[in-house]
């Protein structure tokens, strides 16, 4: 039974039926007016020159530095995520991406000195 200001409508019947039905081409069309709402107002940021999404995390000159600091064999991918406080995976995807050109990226460990010297010393 469906209750529908304080009366009951059977749902097996066919007055239940209509009554699903509409309720349902209410909903369809409710979601459908939420969605166009949603590509205007997108529509109007993107022509107010607005962009939309998470700001990078790393910038230009942070990769760079990152991309010298791994050209080094003994710097591991985890020390350069420490000094520039971002995760591995950050480092991965900015920094080496789809390269083949850094074939020892994670080969060997940093011995000694640590992120925070990475962080002194590397693009001074």
């Amino acid at each position: 039974m469906l209750l529908y200001k304080s009366r009951r409508v059977p749902v097996r019947g066919p007055a239940g039926r209509f009554y699903f039905h509409i309720l349902g081409a209410l909903a369809q069309m409710e979601r459908e007016l939420i969605r166009e709402r949603t590509m205007a107002g997108l529509s109007a940021a993107r022509a107010s020159g607005r962009k939309g999404g998470a700001k990078p995390k790393l910038s230009a000159k942070q990769i760079e530095c990152a991309r010298k600091l791994l050209a080094d064999r003994n710097t591991s991918v985890k020390d350069v995520a420490d000094s520039l406080g971002v995760s591995r995976a950050t480092v991965y995807r900015n920094v080496i991406g789809d390269a083949d050109d850094w074939p020892h990226y994670h080969r060997r460990r940093r011995q000694g000195a640590g992120p925070a010297r990475l962080a002194l010393f590397a693009c001074g």
